[in-house]
């Protein structure tokens, strides 16, 4: 005892006399109770010994296996006599991993016992409850009693956080384990005091990081106990991955019957990978199979694979509107970070499906309204910072025609540019030579064009087109007096070819029966190794003026204009000819006529050029600018407006052609206008008159028409996109967002996130938004059918928004205009309400081919997202 009196007066305990702001007269306080003003110390063992023994007088000793720290914001008072303390206001007691807060405390010395409650204020309303923290457990009680010898407590009316839920109980008993026995309590994942919904039982068992296992369990909802029940309670609360059954939804549908849809098992494989296994089931035959597998390693790689297999029937068997379909849908997508490695990288990004998977099982609005996808899978690889390697796979499909494009495998080689003449050592300036530049490209391809029905049978093997192509650019720059660029350059091309296919004409025959078949042209596939070459020069010749005009008073301040003119020239041979072998002539009919053609005719890499090209190019650019007062600009107060991002004019002469040497001449120019209005324009005109079909003659415009060019085509676009929020007028308001996209997902589950448009989680900081997208494209082309020109007008429009009614409800919508059909396009109204630790969504697409509601309330907590309501009308009902 003296040794404990010694620590507490060491630690500067202090007289005071008040007890939460009361006045405590002196006599009121017993001759054994030592009044301490310090509000901070620490209790500390200071015998050898470490557990509670008996003394030869037989009396327990103070023994705490760790120093106990302590503080209150009024007072504390030690009875000698009862070898006890207490603690007053706002106190707080830390003992291991054991931390306490309450109003009051009532440590036994000698028993090792703590006990914890709250204290009445001037209204009579009790504050500072007791609230207990250990580790990453917590919760708060009434009242409070706790051994530190055992690590055992009894609570009263307890609220405790165990995961993402909270556990309610009238009595509590912690047991030394950890473990916590419950009687008369609630689980729920409402955070309130009083929560909107809960599951009572009798009595619980809770088990830290693992579960919690109760009796007979009933739900009750704003205190309305409903009549569902079940033997026996199991929450999970383990943190991180458990591996367990997949709660299907279940409805009716007109053209598929009665179903469970997204129903399975879910496998928490690793800390790196998780397993989905859902399934769809209907009455009337179809069914779905969708496993998809997550994958995680961090400062690795990440992805996801979905495989997705279904057999669709729609209407009886033997009725006009049956119809059967099975269907598949393969997605992988796998990122690696770019930490994993420093000279080499794998991506992947498939989406490989039926024609129409997407009409009965689409995931997304997105998916739904699309009829092409792409897929890619790459591996690049760098040596040294000059050698690029890149391999790999594309597929690019089109469900509307079916047909489909694959490209297995696609390997280029790519060396950095380079220059042969300049040495490493070198000093003073550059000469000529040794500002020569080479580059080395090689690509080969292997590739096929087909229908999704045929791709994996055995004669689509047989259709792929495959080469490979080496490039060598060699080129130069040098500046030419002062203010000119003069470029040189000769490109050579090789391409690598495994067959060929030549031509001959078969006169008629007589066929078994005695018709005479007539003659046709047939090609023949000859095996082998066959190289095509081909070359050019070119040289150009370039600079940039700047013409700048400034005025002293007015609005207008400068008015900026930047011009590029530009001239090249370009040559190469014609490897047509007989010296290059690279065409051939066959007889096309009985006549005798003959034709040209190439060996390598829509070959992957295309042939060598037909006919010597000498071309002589010229062009400029323009761009123009003006500086004008802005009132906004408080340092210059000036800004600059662009009237023309670019305007661009270019024509040829080709000196090697015997007759139309001229080219047409090209205008193009863009700008934008009023921040959001964006303009462009094309036009062509030619010099040369057309004859009575349209076909270009050898004889200028100003011959026939007196004109010195003749418009050909001619096009104006026209796109504005727009968007408006309450932000940008100046309201802002707090951010507040339900939920995020994954857990939207795992509660609405995969197959009806189309119908909620929730690819995007629900912000609440916007209280409305609108934004529009419209496009006009006007073109004027001349028709040579017809001989007059002909107008066309194309127009698109499309909108979304949402708006908060009141904090708690939001209404969102997305549509859009058919100027041609006069009709809306894809149209859906979403509504949503948030009702704390539930929500409501409803969504409604009204007319097209995706027409159909949803309606689905359900608990936010991803823990209980099975605990939900849902109706609907499916799209495919219609």
């Amino acid at each position: 005892m003296f040794w404990l009196l010694l620590i507490f007066i060491w630690f500067g305990p202090q007289i005071t006399d008040k007890v939460i702001g009361q006045e405590i007269p002196q006599s009121a306080i017993p001759d054994t109770i030592i009044q301490v003003r310090d509000t901070t110390g620490v209790f500390v063992n200071q015998n050898d010994t470490t557990d509670l023994k008996q003394t030869e007088s037989g009396k327990k000793k103070f023994a705490f296996e760790a120093k106990v720290v302590y503080k209150a914001a009024d007072s504390l008072y030690f009875d000698l006599v009862a070898r006890k303390a207490y603690l007053f206001y706002n106190a707080e007691i830390e003992y291991e991993n054991i931390h306490l807060k309450a109003h009051y405390f009532e440590i036994d010395f000698v028993n090792n016992t703590l006990f914890a409650s709250g204290l009445p204020d001037s209204l009579g309303v009790i504050q500072g409850i007791p609230e207990f923290i250990e580790g990453q457990q917590s919760f708060i009680a009434n009242t409070m009693s706790y051994n530190f010898e055992t690590k055992q407590g009894f609570i009263r009316e307890v609220i405790s956080q165990e995961g993402d839920g909270f556990l309610h109980g009238n009595t509590v008993k912690k047991m030394e384990n950890d473990i916590t026995n419950v009687s008369k309590g609630s689980y729920t994942t409402c955070n309130l005091d009083h929560p909107h919904f809960e599951f009572r039982y009798q009595k619980a068992k809770v088990i830290p990081n693992d579960k919690i296992v109760t009796g007979p369990v009933y739900l009750v909802i704003e205190d309305v106990p409903l009549p569902l029940a079940i033997p026996f309670g199991f929450f999970p609360n383990k943190k991180g991955q458990k591996s367990g059954i997949l709660i299907p939804t279940y409805g009716e549908s007109n053209n598929r019957g009665f179903y469970f849809e997204n129903g399975g098992y879910y496998f928490g494989l690793s800390d790196y990978a998780e397993l989905y296994i859902r399934g769809d089931i209907y009455t009337r035959g179809s069914w779905a199979v969708k496993p998809n597998l997550n994958y995680r390693k961090r400062y690795k790689y990440n992805g996801s694979l979905n495989l997705n297999f279904a057999n669709n029937i729609t209407g009886e068997e033997g009725s006009p509107d049956y119809q059967k379909n099975k269907d598949f849908a393969v997605r992988w997508t796998h990122s690696q970070d770019p930490k994993a490695h420093p000279t080499q990288r794998f991506t992947a990004n498939v989406n490989v499906q039926s024609s129409k998977y997407n009409r009965f099982n689409p995931v997304t609005t997105q998916n739904y309204l699309s009829n092409t996808f792409q897929s890619s899978i790459s591996y690049q690889r760098s040596f040294a910072g000059k050698y690029f390697l890149n391999a790999s796979a594309t597929h690019s499909q089109n469900t509307l025609n079916k047909s489909v494009t694959m490209t297995l495998p696609d390997v280029s080689f790519n060396v950095n540019r380079f220059y042969p003449f300049r040495k490493k050592d070198r000093v003073g300036s550059l000469r000529w030579y040794e500002d020569i530049s080479v580059n080395y490209t090689m690509n080969s391809r292997n590739q096929v064009t087909t229908t999704d029905s045929l791709l994996f049978r055995r004669e689509t093997l047989d259709n792929f087109k495959n080469g490979v192509k080496h490039s060598v650019p060699v080129s130069s720059n040098l500046k030419v007096l002062k203010y000119f660029n003069l470029t040189n350059s000769v490109n050579y091309n090789e391409r690598w070819y495994f067959q060929r296919h030549e031509r001959h004409w078969v006169g008629n025959t007589v066929n078994e029966t005695g018709d005479v078949i007539p003659g046709y042209v047939k090609t023949d596939t000859v095996r082998g190794f066959f190289t095509v070459r081909d070359f050019d020069f070119r040289t150009a010749l370039n600079t940039t003026l700047y013409g700048l005009v400034q005025f002293k008073k007015g609005p207008l301040r400068a008015v900026r204009h930047v011009m590029n003119p530009s001239v090249s020239f370009g040559f190469r041979p014609d490897f047509a000819t007989d010296r290059w072998k690279y065409y051939g002539q066959v007889q096309v009919d009985s006549t005798g006529k003959t034709q040209r053609y190439s060996y390598y005719q829509n070959f992957i890499w295309g042939t060598a050029p037909e006919g010597k090209s000498g071309s002589l190019n010229l062009g400029i650019s323009n761009n123009l600018e003006i500086k004008v007062r802005s009132k906004s600009d408080t340092i210059t107060g000036m800004k600059k407006v662009k009237l023309l991002d670019n305007l661009s004019i270019s024509g040829s002469y080709d000196i090697a052609r015997d007759s139309l040497k001229w080219s047409a001449v090209n205008v193009s120019g863009y700008t934008t206008l009023f921040k959001n209005l964006q303009v462009r324009y094309s036009g062509s005109w030619s010099p040369y008159a057309v004859d009575s079909i349209g076909r270009l003659i050898n004889k200028f415009v100003w011959e026939t028409d007196r004109k010195i060019l003749r418009r050909e085509n001619m096009a104006w676009n026209f796109s504005m996109r727009y968007s408006l929020s309450a932000n940008d007028v100046g309201k802002k308001q707090k951010s507040r967002q339900s939920p995020p996209p994954s857990e939207a997902r795992e509660m609405i589950g995969e197959h009806d996130m189309m119908l909620y448009n929730m690819d995007d989680f629900i912000d609440w900081n916007q209280p409305w938004n609108f934004s529009f997208d419209y496009s006009l494209a006007l073109t004027n082309r001349y028709s040579a059918v017809r001989q007059k020109y002909e107008n066309q007008t194309i127009q698109t429009l499309s909108f979304n928004g949402d708006i908060n009614l009141t904090p708690k409800w939001k209404i969102g919508f997305r549509s859009g205009y058919d100027f041609e059909s006069k009709k809306l396009t894809y149209t859906s109204f979403n509504f949503y309400r948030d009702l704390h630790c539930w929500e409501m969504r409803f969504n409604w697409i009204p007319t097209g081919g995706m027409k159909s509601w949803n309606f689905q309330i359900n608990v936010k907590s991803a823990m209980l997202q099975d605990l939900k309501l849902t109706q609907k009308k499916d799209f495919r009902d219609y």
